[in-house]
């Protein structure tokens, strides 16, 4: 059974561990795998109020961070990953489908050469930018 738990602070390292695992293949494609690079971006982006474990059946199987855009016109799905032998299992599915379940505009980014890619295009996210190694996504909440 799929469930999300509250983030606390002390969750950074093995948060940190899961996201650079479900990275590393899109980053080393890009030629862009920095440990420390990573440990920068997500202190950076470390906001436990706006995150969420993923958890199946009470174990820990990835993140996600959901945050109301600055201009109140949407939400920002910053970070969404599960760890490589969770994925492909309907986790990430269940994941978009409770950040949609909010009502409200959604947008993204994902890496280039990621197969995040054709998972936001599958679930109704359009492109919308580019830039050097991200895709830019929105995904529009029915009126």
């Amino acid at each position: 059974m799929l469930s999300l738990a509250p983030v606390m602070a002390e969750d950074f390292e093995p948060m940190l561990e899961l996201r650079m695992a479900a990275l590393r293949e899109s980053l080393e494609r890009l030629g862009r795998f920095d440990l420390q690079r990573g440990r920068e971006r997500l202190a950076a982006q470390f906001e436990p109020a706006a995150m969420r474990h993923i958890e199946r059946d009470g174990e820990r199987i990835g993140f996600l961070t959901l945050k109301p855009l600055a201009d109140g016109a949407g939400l920002r799905l910053e970070h969404l990953y599960l760890r490589p032998g969770a994925q492909g299992q309907g986790a990430g599915a269940w994941a978009l489908d409770w950040v949609k379940r909010h009502g409200q505009d959604v947008s993204l980014s994902a890496l280039k050469l990621s197969d995040a890619n054709r998972f936001y295009l599958r679930h109704g996210f359009e492109v919308v930018g580019e830039s050097e190694f991200d895709i830019d996504y929105r995904w529009k909440a029915p009126v």
